[in-house]
C-alpha cells in the first residue's frame, strides 16, 4: 500500500506562545506558505515538531488543525509513535478520523525492541490502529536507540503489515536504504529523511524526502533536485553545499532551536521551544539573521 510520495514533505513545527501553550491559530499560515514553497506534504508530530514531548491531547490537537488546514492541498502523515502501542494505536485511529493520508511512527524507545520480530510485533499493532491508511515506519536510530537493519525488518513485516508502505528513512547508512528500495521488487516506498544527504538519497533513488529545513528552504532543495534530475551534477553537489553551511551555521549558533529560530527570519514565528530543548533567544537570532545573510541565504530562498 503506497501514497507514492514525489517531492518535499516538510515536518511541521509546533508553535507556541510565549507562555509554553500550544498555538493553533499559527497552522493556517505555515501551511500557506509550505503550499507556495512547493511542499507536496506535511509530516505531523514528528521530531521537528517536538512530537515526543507534547502531551497526547496536543497531539490530537496538533493534528486536528493541520489535517484541516491541509485538506485537499496537501499530502499529510502523521506521526503517532510513543512509548505505549495502545497509545500509539489510539493516535493512529484518531488521524485517520480527522482525514490523515498516511500515518508513521516511531517503535517504543524505552522498552526497545531488540530484534526485527520483536519490532514487527510493534508496529504491527499500531498499524492495525489505522488499516485503512498507508503505514511508514519512522526509522531514526540516534534518536530512539532501535539499531534493527530495515531490511530484515521488511522481509519479517511483508506478511504480517497489510497497510506497510514503507519508512521514513533517517539514517546515513544508504546502501541499507538501498536494500530496502529493491526488496520484493520495488514494493516498499522509502522517505529520505536527513536533509543533509537529500542528494545521497536521490543518488540512491529515492522521489520522496520528508524534512526539518524544507519549512524554510524549500528552493535550495527543489534546486538540488532539478539538477539532479537533469544530470547538472556540478549544480546539485553546489546547492547540496548550500544547504549544509545553513546547517552548520544554524546549529552553531542557536543549536537544535535555531531551526524553529529560522521561521521567525521568514516571517513565521513559532515561538519557544519546549523543554527539554533549550530556547533560542533575541541575541541569537539577530545572530543568525547575521550568519544568514552573509552566506547569501536569503537570496538562495527567492
Amino acid at each position: 500500500m503506497h501514497s507514492n510520495i514525489t517531492g518535499l514533505v516538510a515536518a511541521t513545527f509546533t508553535p507556541f506562545h510565549s507562555d509554553g501553550a500550544v498555538d493553533l491559530s499559527k497552522i493556517p499560515a505555515i501551511v500557506a506558505h509550505l503550499k507556495q514553497s512547493g511542499c507536496v506534504g506535511l509530516y505531523i508530530n514528528g521530531s521537528t515538531g517536538e512530537g515526543p514531548s507534547l502531551t497526547i491531547a496536543e497531539r490530537r490537537q496538533l493534528a486536528e488543525a493541520y489535517l484541516d488546514a491541509a485538506h485537499n492541498r496537501l499530502t499529510t502523515i502523521v506521526q503517532v509513535g510513543t512509548n505505549s502501542t495502545r497509545e500509539s494505536c489510539e493516535l493512529a485511529a484518531h488521524a485517520a478520523q480527522h482525514g490523515a493520508d498516511a500515518i508513521s511512527a516511531t517503535p517504543p524507545s524505552y522498552f526497545k525492541p531488540e530484534d526485527a520480530e520483536a519490532l514487527v510485533g510493534c508496529v504491527a499493532e499500531i498499524a492495525a490502529g489505522a488499516p485503512e491508511l498507508p503505514f511508514y515506519h519512522y526509522h531514526i536510530p540516534t534518536m530512539t536507540g532501535v539499531t534493527v537493519n530495515m531490511e530484515d525488518f521488511l522481509r519479517c513485516a511483508g506478511d504480517r503489515i497489510p497497510n506497510l508502505a514503507g519508512i521514513k528513512f533517517c539514517s546515513s547508512v544508504m546502501h541499507e536504504m538501498r536494500r530496502c528500495m529493491t526488496l520484493e521488487g520495488g514494493r516498499f516506498e522509502m522517505l529520505n529523511a536527513w536533509d543533509e544527504m537529500l542528494l545521497s538519497g536521490l543518488a540512491t533513488g529515492i522521489v520522496g524526502a520528508v524534512g526539518s529545513t524544507y519549512n524554510f528552504a524549500a528552493p535550495i532543495y527543489h534546486n538540488i533536485i532539478k539538477a539532479f534530475n537533469t544530470g547538472d551534477m556540478p549544480t546539485a553537489r553546489l546547492w547540496q553545499d548550500r544547504a549544509l553551511e545553513m546547517l552548520d551555521r544554524i546549529f552553531a549558533t542557536c543549536g537544535r532551536a535555531g531551526l524553529k529560530g529560522m521561521m521567525s527570519l521568514i516571517g513565521l514565528d513559532c515561538g519557544p521551544q519546549r523543554l527539554p530543548i533549550p530556547s533560542t533567544t533575541p541575541q541569537k537570532l539577530v545572530e543568525l539573521k547575521q550568519q544568514m545573510e552573509s552566506i547569501g541565504f536569503f537570496d538562495w530562498i527567492q
